[in-house]
């Protein structure tokens, strides 16, 4: 986005109830079964899910105890979790297909580490990380706000919220916001579609959710009333993968940064942190929030390439935007190398990632994630950097 000027920028979130988003929850489900029983499980899964029928497919390593029957039933809790149990989609009665099979031996001897051969990246590819000053967390406004608006629905409908009674999982939301010389200063409209039970109508609906959103958003920020468009045609009955089909990965911008900053393309659900697409893509946002928090830049991009069975990366960029204070980035790019090993085994261990994290991650976003002390989720979001960033640069 420009730093100077006058214009409006748009970010989208969908809910855990979108049939994209109940894809990934599954995969990662998956994921996590398998790294519960063995830390260095190797699982990629995709998952479909349509109308009372969900398909697990993809490829694994890891311990007999993780069987198709417990992978069944683990998806049904995640279907019930999420709030499923209607006549095209309930968690009780949705056929669910396995055919999840063995990982390749090509790839397999490509990443394995043995002899004098480092663990090697899971596969080839460019992963970005972004960081900013527009919301605390240090992501981009119009995606934080619009997760911000999906994740208070969420929990008040799980909480059994009078006011928000006959909202149901499935939702999406979206954010315009007016930047000033790259400051974000209001919302111009802000635009949510819910799934609900047949007895609301729109005007009710737009009733519940217009205190909801303007309590999400700071003060002084909420659209004009007809700027502020709750379900456009009119009525959402049908939803979920009852209404759509869903496929894991198909939400890679609502992953990440809101369209805010480039993305190297690869989704995250489903893959352990072998796979250079989720774990260099945590550890370029861990870094860029690093320099970010230690006040070396306002706003900072990064890009980490990778070749699959090669344990080094082969590239590291840094763009401060021209937000640097008298920054080398050369310096920059050596001081982030002796901080932190690149490669994907030392990724692994410096962000503790071979662990049954990963499920939260599945809906509202990757990044701008509180970490969790206790469980020991979301590490890249930590500022441990900090302290050794300021020190090198005299700060």
């Amino acid at each position: 986005m420009r730093d100077t000027g006058e214009y409006l920028f748009t970010s989208e979130s969908v809910s855990e109830g979108h049939p994209d988003k109940v894809a990934d929850r599954i995969s990662d489900t998956v994921l996590d079964a398998y790294l519960a029983a063995d830390p260095y499980s190797r699982v990629a899964c995709e998952t479909l899910v349509t109308t009372n029928r969900v398909v697990l497919a993809g490829e694994t390593r890891g311990p007999e105890t993780v069987t198709p029957e417990m992978l069944i039933h683990l998806t049904r809790m995640a279907i019930r979790d999420i709030g499923y149990d209607q006549e095209g989609f309930s968690w009780k009665h949705a056929d669910i297909a396995c055919h999840l099979h063995s990982q390749s031996v090509d790839i397999a001897q490509g990443v394995d580490a043995g002899g004098n051969k480092d663990e090697g990246a899971g596969d080839q590819g460019i992963m970005f990380g972004y960081a900013c000053r527009e919301t605390p967390d240090l992501m981009p406004a119009p995606l934080y706000y619009a997760h911000l608006i999906l994740q208070r629905m969420r929990d008040r409908r799980k909480a059994g919220d009078a006011a928000l009674a006959g909202l149901l999982p499935d939702a999406k939301s979206q954010v315009t916001l007016r930047y000033i010389d790259g400051k974000p200063v209001g919302a111009t409209s802000v635009v949510v579609s819910t799934q609900h039970e047949e007895s609301l109508g729109q005007a009710a609906i737009k009733q519940m959710l217009w205190p909801l959103v303007q309590a999400a958003l700071p003060a002084g920020w909420m659209c004009p009333e007809n700027e502020f468009y709750v379900n456009p045609t009119g009525k959402f009955v049908i939803g979920g993968p009852d209404g759509d089909c869903g496929l894991t990965g198909r939400k890679i911008i609502v992953d990440t940064y809101g369209g805010a900053s480039p993305h190297g393309g690869g989704a995250f659900s489903g893959k352990d942190p072998t796979k250079v697409d989720r774990s260099a893509a945590y550890v370029c946002r861990y870094l860029a929030k690093n320099v970010v928090a230690a006040g070396l830049a306002d706003k900072c991009t990064i890009q980490i390439s990778y070749a699959i069975g090669v344990s080094h990366p082969l590239s590291v960029y840094f763009d401060l935007h021209g937000t640097g204070r008298d920054i080398d980035e050369v310096k920059l790019e050596k001081t982030i190398r002796e901080l932190v090993d690149l490669r994907p085994r030392g990724v692994r261990e410096h962000l503790r990632m071979n662990r049954p994290i990963y499920v939260p991650t599945s809906a509202y976003g990757h990044f701008g994630r509180t970490p969790d002390a206790a469980l020991d989720t979301f590490t890249w979001e930590q500022t441990d950097l900090v302290p050794a960033l300021k020190s090198a640069f005299g700060r």
